[in-house]
């Protein structure tokens, strides 16, 4: 079993930051990519970045230049710093992780989400 668990999600006014962190635990032999994913109301779950483990990454277009996402291998932590944000940057962050377990297979995993409210 593997776990993700997120951590940094809250209230900010826009133009704040904010830092969210994924630590992931379990049965891992190895993560091949990690990446942050949202979920505004009413709309579908959007890729906002991911990364690689080594070290390449890709931003949704909205994000870019705003966004910063980087990782920790040693402690299969990624982050997403958040700079300038803005209302529509409002949603439920979900973690993934595309990892290699114990008996060689990959599998993608999510995390329980965190919410970012942008708001004043």
């Amino acid at each position: 079993q593997v776990q993700l668990v997120e951590s940094g999600g809250g209230l900010v006014q826009p133009g704040g930051s904010l830092r969210l962190s994924c630590a992931a635990s379990g049965s891992i032999l190895a993560i091949n990519v990690m990446g942050w994913y949202r979920q505004a109301p009413g709309k579908q779950r959007e890729l906002v970045a991911v990364i690689t483990n080594s070290g390449s990454t890709n931003y949704a277009d909205s994000v870019k230049g705003q966004f910063t996402i980087s990782a920790d291998n040693a402690k299969n932590t990624v982050y997403l710093q958040m700079n300038s944000l803005k209302p529509e940057d409002t949603a439920v962050y979900y973690c993934n992780a595309h990892v290699v377990v114990l008996t060689g297979y990959e599998y993608r995993y999510w995390g329980q989400g965190t919410q970012v409210t942008v708001s004043s």
